[in-house]
């Protein structure tokens, strides 16, 4: 449990955190940062989280931006 007290995703759902950094970036700047359709074209929390969930490369993106948004709060 040690290891995990300074990691900002423990404890948050990959939902949570999408929904944080929608309301933070809004969905056209989201597109922009992290460059996938489910963001750019009827973007939706439901079809993010479903492509986000089955592709690495692009729920890793999402994870970093949600870092750095913290970080600069």
């Amino acid at each position: 449990m040690e290891s995990q007290r300074n990691n900002p995703l423990h404890g948050k759902t990959l939902e949570a955190i999408l929904n944080e950094l929608v309301d933070y970036y809004g969905w056209e700047q989201m597109g922009q940062l992290v460059n996938i359709n489910s963001f750019q074209f009827e973007p939706s929390v439901k079809s993010s989280l479903k492509f986000l969930r089955k592709t690495p490369w692009a729920r890793k993106k999402v994870e970093d931006l949600y870092i750095r948004m913290i970080e600069t709060k």
